[in-house]
């Protein structure tokens, strides 16, 4: 995912092997692909499949959250507490991001050449997420294109991505000793090689508490801008004047969004719309209650800046795995650590949230929701390891491989909605009339006489193995879209 914008050949320049640092090998068969990072030892090195196959999954996840959510609440977004499949999905990609750092930026020794690299990423990322999270394209069901400046959206998915890259990569570069990149370690002196990297994760938990619980927040105006509701247009007021509050419309974290990226620049349709505070159908949407708090119909950015602030150390622990795999060379030795770590990650977000200390929240990205799912993304990644990498049963993974190797491309194609928007625009008597929706209405609602399972079997197949299939065929070319 985070590998997003030029196109590379195999055998050309850009295309930055996640390897292992354990295998290299002479030669280059096809699941290989080229070290092109050192340019004094361009040797071949084995990439790390199962780091493909879960970059793959996550893609694969956030495409299925999207267009099967809506008809399915418990794929889609928790209203506010708790965590649904799709509450998953970001964190997986930034620990992915993060496990992909070491071994990106193991060889390149100049500092100032990885700086450069890292500055240049974190731009693509940048720009690629203000134009597709931005406002400008509504695809793939509203022809509407364009965006009002006075309104766009500046935070979104790969807005989050860019800014904990850009974090824990130059804190990665600041802190890495050359003499210690190729020296092997066992236990908890892995930790001890990267302690500075420990201290600022703990440093940036700190701050985040500290501003969560220690924030004012007063009452707050808006004006309702969703049609749907009876008070649209209409400047309501939300009463707060509290300390320390989670709740949807008190928190810290929503207001330094409002104060620093300004209330017009928020999403307009956040997950708590479906809370059971504003609609009967919850965790459905649905039309809001009569007697809906004001805050219902406002806006709220689930990417803001102190959620992402606390959503980099997703990425740390990420980076935590990576070292992981550069520093053991034992498939045990990396299994035991990885496992341990999953495992004490995700039972002490469990225990923080079912004690009332510390809620499970991806919209506010709790302390213990990062526990919880960086937990999962390390045991995720732990059996895909020892299946893909140890077993090599890595044919029963190729689909999810392919999309992995390619993941910008099916993001911006698949999960973005830019490929289905560009054949929406080519109807027949009207805009409702698309090759889309005939195929959606036809071929799989039709078939299981059943809206959500025809969506969910269409997204599964039109989207998800199609996309799949169209990667293979750019493996297949040697063909990768990289930023």
């Amino acid at each position: 995912m985070a590998d997003g914008q030029s196109v590379a050949k195999r055998h050309g320049v850009g295309v930055a092997a996640e390897e292992d640092p354990g295998r290299h090998r002479a030669t280059s068969p096809v699941h290989e692909m080229p070290d092109v990072e050192d340019d004094k030892a361009p040797r071949r090195s084995k990439r790390v499949a199962s780091l493909d196959v879960f970059r793959g999954l996550a893609v694969a996840l956030m495409i299925l959250v999207d267009g099967a959510g809506g008809e399915w609440p418990v794929i889609g977004h928790a209203p506010w507490n708790g965590c649904n499949l799709a509450d998953f999905a970001m964190p997986f990609f930034l620990f992915i991001v993060g496990m992909a750092i070491p071994l990106s930026l193991k060889r390149i020794p100049d500092r100032g050449r990885a700086v450069r690299r890292v500055i240049l990423r974190t731009v693509k990322l940048l720009f690629w997420g203000i134009l597709l999270q931005g406002g400008y394209s509504h695809a793939p069901d509203d022809l509407a294109y364009g965006v009002d400046m006075k309104h766009i959206r500046w935070c979104g998915i790969l807005q989050r991505i860019a800014l904990a890259y850009l974090v824990v990569a130059v804190i990665e570069i600041a802190t890495k000793d050359a003499r210690v990149q190729d020296q092997s370690s066992s236990g908890f002196s892995i930790f001890r090689l990267y302690l500075s990297q420990w201290i600022v994760a703990c440093c940036i938990l700190l701050i985040y508490l500290s501003l969560v619980y220690g924030i004012y927040v007063p009452d707050w105006e808006f004006r309702v801008r969703n049609v749907d509701s009876p008070n649209y247009g209409k400047v309501l007021t939300v009463t707060c004047g509290t300390r320390g509050n989670t709740s949807p419309p008190c928190n810290a974290v929503g207001y330094i969004d409002r104060k620093v990226l300004g209330i017009n620049h928020l999403y307009q349709k956040p997950a708590w719309r479906r809370h059971w505070a504003c609609t009967d159908v919850s965790p459905h949407e649905g039309p809001f209650k009569k007697d809906a708090p004001a805050w219902c119909a406002s806006p709220f950015e689930p990417e803001g800046l102190l959620s992402s602030f606390s959503a980099v150390l997703s990425t740390v622990i990420g980076v935590h795995y990576g070292h992981v795999l550069v520093h053991m060379k034992s498939h045990m030795d990396r299994l035991k650590q990885w496992l341990a770590m999953g495992i004490a990650l995700l039972v002490l977000g469990i225990i923080l949230h079912f004690s009332h200390a510390i809620p499970l929240n991806k919209q506010l990205y709790s302390f213990s929701y990062i526990c919880v799912t960086a937990g999962a993304a390390g045991i995720v990644f732990s059996i895909l390891y020892f299946l893909v990498d140890v077993l090599n049963l890595r044919y029963i993974f190729e689909p999810l491989r392919w999309i992995g190797m390619n993941a910008m491309l099916v993001y911006v194609m698949a999960a973005a909605g830019i490929f289905e928007g560009f054949l929406n625009g080519w109807y027949y008597d009207g805009t409702n009339n698309t090759l889309v929706y005939w195929v959606r209405k036809h071929v799989f609602v039709g078939v299981w006489h059943s809206t959500r399972v025809g969506i969910l079997f269409y997204v599964l197949v039109a989207q998800i193995l199609l996309w799949a299939l169209v990667a293979g065929l750019f493996h297949r070319a040697g063909i990768y879209w990289k930023l």
